[in-house]
């Protein structure tokens, strides 16, 4: 889609330079992000890992006739083309029982663009994890990270069993302001390199304050989708972008390469680094919408994957309402207080996944929000939530609670 008008904020965005990638240094701000948050891996100094396309992508049809989508926020009607106009939206794509109900491209964004998910990446890394459970290479949820991290061995860290740390329940005081002084400042630059940083075990090793009990209470966390990504390397022998490919990208029907960026000491950034094109990132939610399958072929072992994304399997205090005012968490899944099984993947700057298995409903956003959290301006969070409710409404789905 073309736009007719402006796109918000496009100037400081980057439009009259024709959207520039930046470099290591200067790639995450304005007007460096809509250029490489959709190709990060030509962004100089910034290392990723291939993960390889199908010889056959699998069939995205487009709808035929399709059902128009409006939404209501704040007591006014709205339709889909008012929500580009009014948010940050550089890809938007519906699936309903996996046809194409709507397709979009902004800030001059085409569908061979490799969106960067910041922390829908988590989930990716939950899949991987259920798929090496399954494989016997993760003998157990309840093995601590430290039989497989040996780095990590003596630390809390270590000493964290891989559901707590799937549920980022393990109990310590990671801070995650996104100020630039917070923890996960700190792993960023150790992850990144930067001199005087340390390195990413030795910043993890470092985290030795508690604020619960482990397994207590859901607290989010990136250093704990950091540690599972480790477990995974060290349980499988295996680097994070292979597994990707064998187990996820290439069985799915992916359209186009993905990558993951790469942290200094050669761990793929589990925790927000997965870049992948719009399709794809649509393909992999009708996967979870199909419960883990491809045809006859269950990629993702399927009570795992309700473990993960059905909040009427939590334990209280990681139901909806309970881990956070409105969301449940599951395994690095974000689940909505719904009747129906509805679960969502989010990243910090808009990059979203909505999932309703029953109704066959797939949203995916990525969008490059100026704050990288709610609490700073919420109003971006609250009318996508009210575009996915109109989606639901406006395409079959249910939102009763």
């Amino acid at each position: 889609m073309t736009p007719v008008h402006a796109e918000p904020d496009e100037d400081l965005l980057g439009k009259t330079q024709n959207y520039p990638l930046g470099n290591a240094s200067t790639w995450y701000g304005n007007p460096y992000r809509v250029g490489s948050w959709s190709a990060l891996d030509q962004v100089r100094g910034i290392k990723t890992r291939l993960v390889a396309r199908a010889s056959q992508p699998s069939s995205l049809p487009q709808a035929t006739q399709p059902p128009a989508i409006g939404y209501r926020y704040r007591n006014r009607a709205y339709t889909l083309a008012d929500y580009l106009q009014r948010q940050r939206t550089t890809g938007l794509l519906v699936l309903k029982n996996g046809e194409i109900v709507a397709e979009h491209y902004g800030y001059g964004r085409k569908d061979d663009a490799r969106f960067l998910s910041f922390s829908m990446a988590k989930s990716v890394t939950s899949l991987l994890i259920g798929r090496a459970l399954a494989g016997g290479q993760i003998a157990s949820l309840d093995d601590t990270a430290d039989k497989y991290v040996k780095t990590l061995a003596g630390s809390p860290y270590g000493a964290s069993t891989v559901r707590q740390l799937l549920r980022m329940s393990s109990g310590l005081t990671f801070t995650e302001r996104y100020d630039s002084t917070d923890d996960i400042a700190r792993l960023s630059r150790a992850s990144a390199g930067a001199l005087g940083a340390g390195t990413p075990v030795e910043v993890l090793r470092s985290i030795t304050d508690r604020h619960a009990n482990p397994g207590e209470k859901f607290v989010y966390a990136s250093a704990e989708t950091d540690v599972l990504g480790r477990v995974l390397v060290a349980a499988t022998g295996r680097n994070m972008a292979e597994l990707t490919t064998e187990w996820l990208w290439q069985p799915m029907g992916a359209e186009h390469d993905a990558f993951w960026r790469v942290s200094v000491d050669g761990q793929e950034q589990s925790y927000g680094a997965f870049n992948a094109s719009l399709r794809d990132w649509a393909r992999l939610g009708q996967l979870l919408a199909n419960d883990g399958k491809v045809g006859t072929q269950q990629l993702i072992p399927l009570d795992y994957l309700l473990d993960a994304t059905d909040a009427e399997r939590q334990p209280t205090a990681f139901k909806p309402r309970k881990a956070t005012p409105f969301f449940g968490y599951g395994y690095q899944f974000w689940l909505q207080p719904l009747r129906q099984r509805t679960f969502v993947m989010q990243g910090i700057h808009g990059q979203t996944i909505y999932v309703q298995p029953a109704s066959g409903l797939v949203l995916v956003l990525t969008s490059v929000w100026e704050s990288a959290s709610g609490r700073q301006n919420p109003q971006p969070y609250e009318e996508r939530e009210a575009l996915w409710r109109g989606v639901l409404e406006s395409l079959g789905g249910s939102t009763a609670e």
